[in-house]
């Protein structure tokens, strides 16, 4: 059975940083992930994209992490983010989803607290 299993979430004061980790556990090539991503949900708010990444190395940003977060896969089944400059307003439950042979998966979340 697929699982997105994801580490690296914690409280850490504005300006800092963080690296979430999300690998993709189960009986699959890499080949097979067609896209991988980060998604947040913030209390009271639409869960919307921070991150995507496609399988040639492509990747976009919301504009409101650009230039601070950056997103990278391995060569495996593992998709990164690393978070520099951390605001306030980044506080959310991160969400790791890959679209694998076109089924979308989503890992169980991990929170993102930043302390002003």
């Amino acid at each position: 059975q697929v699982q997105l299993v994801e580490s690296g979430g914690g409280l850490v004061q504005a300006g800092g940083s963080l690296t979430l980790s999300c690998e993709v556990s189960g009986r699959i090539s890499s080949s097979m992930i067609n896209f991988m991503a980060w998604y947040r949900q913030a209390p009271g708010k639409q869960r919307e994209l921070v991150a995507g990444i496609i399988s040639d190395g492509t990747t976009n940003y919301a504009d409101s992490v650009k230039g601070r977060f950056t997103i990278s896969r391995d060569n495996a089944n593992s998709v990164y983010l690393q978070m520099n400059s951390l605001k306030f307003e980044d506080t959310a439950v991160y969400y790791c989803h890959a679209v694998i042979f076109g089924s979308p998966k989503w890992g169980q979340g991990t929170q993102v607290t930043v302390s002003s």
